[in-house]
């Protein structure tokens, strides 16, 4: 009876979430993926069926056109080349900044550490738009960093930093960095202090110590973060139509002129299904690793 309840009382636990899944993203995901496979039409919707039923039977009109369209144009190759190559260099400059911000963060004495973690987590309180915006006068010819570094006497003629891929890259790391600093707090500051105090006693220098045992305890956190950074910044629209130039084409403007511009709902469907599958991967990867690890 015991055993009963309890496989009971887990399936009702997990019901909620796997209803949410279900609900708001394997049957929008099964939506988009059957798009993929129409044609793009004149009308309402923009697309063609996947199955004609008259009086000689059903037929399939299903295509994998839109797919091979993908592989073969060099636009949208260079459009997802160009969002990884992004996504993974911002995640790595998140990574680099984030870190010791998370390890300050977690050593600093413990009533300090509320009001540090507000301060990470305080930009989330303006609308993410507006704070974008705001990188506009920043960075613009006669923005504020321009004005400044004349005025210090650094420069004698304004940089050209809107519209390129700085401003992307700044964009991006500026607003995803926190997502980068809570997963590493919220691993090194569980970390048990007496594994340094071991080591130094075994001889291990501090950089030997932060090397061999800090540095390989926070992987989880240093994962997550990653993840929380790469996936997002891979399909981002916003920051890139307004900080970026001509140069800087990301997927999600693709996906977006594709949507509303083309009007191509299947090959921006086909493009949706194949960034989904692309940024599994890593996710698949992580999982696998994390599994090695704990076997280990």
């Amino acid at each position: 009876m015991k055993r009963g309840h309890a496989a009971r009382t887990a399936f009702r636990l997990a019901a909620a979430p796997l209803v949410w899944l279900l609900v708001l993203f394997a049957a929008p995901f099964a939506v988009v993926l059957k798009i993929s496979f129409a044609e793009p039409v004149v009308g309402q919707p923009p697309y063609t069926r996947l199955i004609e039923i008259g009086s000689a039977g059903w037929r399939l009109l299903a295509t994998g056109a839109n797919y091979v369209l993908l592989a073969t144009d060099a636009l949208y190759v260079e459009a997802y080349l160009n969002s990884l190559r992004v996504a993974a260099t911002a995640t790595l400059v998140c990574l680099l900044i984030g870190y010791p911000m998370a390890y300050a963060i977690a050593r600093a004495p413990e009533r300090w550490r509320n009001p540090l973690l507000m301060l990470v987590v305080l930009p989330f309180w303006t609308s993410f738009l507006i704070r974008v915006y705001a990188w506009i006068g920043i960075l613009s010819t006669n923005g504020i960093l321009n004005n400044a570094l004349i005025a210090l006497g650094i420069i004698d003629d304004p940089l050209p930093m809107m519209n390129t891929n700085f401003a992307v890259y700044i964009g991006i790391v500026y607003s995803y960095l926190p997502f980068m600093v809570l997963p590493l707090y919220a691993t090194l500051v569980r970390m048990d202090l007496t594994l340094l105090e071991a080591a130094a006693d075994l001889g291990c220098r501090p950089w030997q110590a932060f090397r061999k045992v800090t540095l390989p305890l926070s992987w989880p956190g240093i994962a997550a973060g990653s993840l929380l950074v790469f996936i997002p910044s891979t399909g981002e629209f916003v920051i890139p139509d307004l900080l970026g130039g001509p140069d800087s084409l990301m997927i999600g403007k693709v996906l977006w002129t594709e949507f509303f511009g083309n009007r191509d709902w299947p090959v921006a469907s086909a493009l949706a299904t194949v960034l989904l599958v692309v940024l599994v991967g890593p996710m698949l990867v992580l999982q696998a690793v994390e599994r090695r690890q704990e076997q280990g």
